[in-house]
């Protein structure tokens, strides 16, 4: 085919959507029916309502090849464990009594069985629930609901693409179930598992689809020679098959490095590759591999991750170099756009001249089809469309919004010495011991308490003035009121204020900084029905007045314990928001870190004597490549020391990382020089005390022994074993006890018990130990 009429093939397309509606229809179907106030063929129709709603606007939009297979519940490794038949031994009983119920006690879990562990998605701030597999692990295919939703779309009259997590990623994602050697590696299982896909293909195949894409991420890691061969076999027998649709197989996040000769030799007839300038070594790649001759590429040239609006005329450019190396040549977004909000014009507080910056979900898809048409007819037949472009990028590059002379001069101003402690570790844990006087195994939580919804109608009545700032502000101080009370009775040591005023970690934070944006209806999923608005970071950051300190002094009157000052820190600013992408992350970094330095001297000048600074993206927004990792790192933990360097030697500073896997950022935990580390642990078993041992992390450190993204009440026996596994890693004079992550999205009456358990577990262990009066 020549480069013409591979251009006029080229078509537009995506590979993933946004699943929760226009008003977040779909948590609010799925939470009624946890709550009993919503049926199960309620929750179905509501849910096939919003997947046919998604694949109009697609159409509608241009979009000529829709995903079928990415709606989920919950999550999508979820459903691929449930549609390759693996399902905890726990959990059996509840499948099969109800499919339903049985896959939300997998994600969520029930009082007496504990959920499927969860942690990131690759470097995203989406969570996957992590398959469980063991050496028995037997794998039977289950393709109902793939095959479903596949019939729907085609019942529509569209040209649908059903999409599924390929069978070596799944496997890279697993871990060994509980119970399992902990060397036990899934990838064996490959053999096992290859012919349950080899039915779900068939499946579809005889349901109507010409093409399945099969999501291969982990490829765009680094990969060993054993895991590149598991690869390679896995597409020499799927692509052997007789009875199959074409296979797609797609990457994205990164660069597929020494996959993508794997993949390109592979008997399959196309791949999906990450064009953006995340991957851009993928262009200069596919050409050194010869190509794709005779097959198709799916080219991500739209970057599915940000808000900013696409280089049209870049991307053309990239997409003409492209028609010369594939037998046809389509046009998509880099990754599933279920990373960013579904449609900037429901945005009505953000500037006009801003909101012509931004690009959501509906936005993109509208790129997809403009750079797909200038493929096929040429540059002509969307010059409307490109001048509009080069007027946006114009407008942002010289917008004064984006440029603070100050900012900057205080950052080029910054020293070593600025992210340097005044005394060493040993010496300011002396003098917190002696400041604070807390005892063996000391009790907290890790800031947050249950948002309930009288605060989140008091938030609302503010914003619609139906109250005013001094009632709005009387209902917080209750809440406060409420929280110490508590927490005294409850008989924590380290207390916190409960964060009542925050409508979430990152939001509170960007809105009374300048040069962030916040949306009113930019909503992204994190986990299951847990949706964040991201801020967007538009310009040079700087904090007017102080932000924290009102509320914690307040709390602190309230009590004569402890109580600790919460701050996001600067490293998850950058993270749970989508940040600008016309200077290094590593100066936005130290801008964000000097703005929350002021807030951190603030709260100590007031008498705030325990200080923690959250950075649960650390580990998450750890490049994929280890060759790109020592510079990222080298820049997080300078912004998190530059922020918390400059407080006295007896001011405590606490750090939390919760649902990553921490093994391999160790060292850039110790880098830190925090004094107190509090990290999930509950549903991993103790897993990063063993790591922090093994490293010889030095400090205090929390692993936790409460898992909060479960609605079950762990016992206090439970806790109490959990926290007895700590010790074994970690001595009790450096052993903290806190629940794995912040309250905010549990209810009180759990709450309650499981920290009154907590407590319980605490004082119990602590009567064990030598050392105890």
């Amino acid at each position: 085919m020549t480069s013409k009429s591979a251009a006029a093939a080229a078509r537009a397309t995506v590979y993933g959507y946004p699943r929760q509606g226009r008003g977040r229809e779909l948590k609010k179907a799925i939470e009624g029916y946890w709550k009993g106030r919503v049926d199960a063929d309620a929750l179905r129709a509501t849910a096939a309502e919003l997947r046919r709603a998604n694949w109009r606007q697609l159409a509608e939009a241009g979009i000529q090849e829709v995903p079928t297979g990415d709606f989920s519940y919950y999550d999508h490794v979820l459903d691929t464990s449930v549609m390759v038949g693996a399902i905890p031994g726990r959990h059996r009983a509840s499948v099969e009594a109800d499919a339903l119920d049985g896959y939300f006690a997998m994600a969520r879990g029930t009082q007496d069985v504990a959920p499927l562990e969860m942690t990131k998605w690759f470097d995203t701030n989406y969570h996957y629930l992590v398959p469980e597999l063991g050496p028995d692990t037997v794998f039977t295919a289950d393709s109902a609901k793939q095959v479903a939703e596949l019939r729907e779309a085609l019942a529509l009259g569209l040209t649908a693409r059903p999409v599924l997590v390929g069978p070596v990623t799944y496997l890279l994602l697993a871990k060994p179930a509980p119970g399992v050697a902990a060397d036990f590696d899934p990838l064996t299982l490959l053999d096992r598992l290859l012919p349950v896909y080899a039915e779900v293909l068939s499946d579809l195949r005889a349901a109507g689809a010409e093409w399945v894409q099969l999501d291969e991420p982990a490829l765009v890691q680094d990969r060993t020679p054993a895991e590149l061969n598991a690869a390679t076999r896995a597409y020499r027998d799927l692509g052997a098959l007789t009875d199959r649709p074409k296979l797609l197989v797609a990457s994205y996040f990164d660069q597929l490095g020494d996959a993508l000769p794997v993949l390109a030799k592979a008997p399959v007839e196309g791949l999906a590759l990450d064009f953006t300038e995340a991957a851009a070594a993928n262009l200069d790649a596919l050409a050194a591999v010869g190509g794709l001759p005779g097959k198709r590429l799916i080219a991500g040239v739209v970057n599915g991750r940000n808000i900013w609006v696409n280089d049209l005329t870049k991307s053309l450019a990239t997409l003409g170099t492209l028609l010369g190396l594939a037998d046809r040549v389509d046009v998509a977004a880099s990754c599933s756009l279920l990373h960013v909000p579904l449609d900037a014009t429901a945005e009505r507080d953000i500037e006009p001249q801003i909101l012509r910056w931004l690009a959501f979900a509906r936005q993109k898809t509208a790129e997809i089809v403009t750079l797909a048409k200038g493929l096929a007819q040429g540059t002509g037949s969307i010059t409307g469309e490109l001048a509009a472009n080069r007027a946006a990028l114009a407008s942002r590059a010289n917008s004064p919004i984006t440029r603070d002379p100050a900012v900057r001069t205080r950052v080029g101003a910054v020293t070593d010495t600025d992210a340097r402690r005044s005394q060493p570790y040993g010496e300011r844990a002396a003098a917190q011991r002696a400041h604070l006087g807390l005892p063996l195994l000391p009790t907290t939580t890790i800031g947050s308490f249950p948002q309930t919804a009288e605060l989140r109608v008091a938030r609302a009545d503010l914003r619609a003035g139906r109250i005013d700032t001094a009632g709005y502000e009387e209902r917080i101080k209750a809440e406060i009121q409420e929280v110490i009370s508590f927490q005294e009775k409850t008989g924590l040591d380290v207390l916190v204020h409960g964060e009542a005023e925050r409508n979430d970690m990152v939001q509170y934070f960007a809105e009374q900084l300048t040069g962030y944006l916040a949306t009113q209806h930019g909503w992204v999923q994190s986990y299951g029905t847990r949706y964040v608005r991201p801020p967007i970071l538009a310009g040079d950051i700087s904090r007017p007045e102080p932000m924290t300190v009102r509320w914690t002094t307040y709390a602190q009157s309230l009590t004569p314990r402890p109580v600790k000052g919460m701050l996001t820190g600067p490293v998850t600013m950058l993270a749970w928001s989508f940040v600008r992408d016309d200077q290094p992350l590593g100066d936005t970094a130290r801008q964000v870190a000097l703005a929350l330095r002021d807030e951190v001297n603030d709260l100590e000048t007031a008498g705030t004597s325990v200080i923690q600074v959250d950075e649960p993206a650390l580990r998450e927004t750890l490049p994929l490549r280890a060759a790109d990792r020592p510079g990222y790192l080298a820049w997080a933990t300078e912004a998190f020391r530059l922020t918390t360097a400059g407080v006295r030697p007896d001011t405590q500073i606490h750090t939390h990382m919760c649902y990553a896997e921490f093994g391999d950022i160790v060292q850039a935990i110790d880098d830190l020089d925090a004094d107190v580390i509090s990290l999930e642990a509950a549903r991993s078993h103790m897993q990063v005390a063993r790591e922090l041992a093994a490293h010889g992390y030095p400090r205090e450190a929390g692993p936790g022994v409460y898992d909060i993204h479960s609605p079950r009440v762990p016992s206090a026996d439970e806790a109490a074993a959990l926290l007895r596994k700590g010790l074994e890693a970690i001595p009790a004079e450096r052993l903290w006890v806190n629940p794995d992550c912040g309250l905010k999205t549990r209810g009180w009456p759990e709450t309650r018990a499981s920290l009154d358990n907590l407590v319980a577990a605490a004082h119990a262990v602590r009567a064990e130990l030598p050392t105890a009066d």
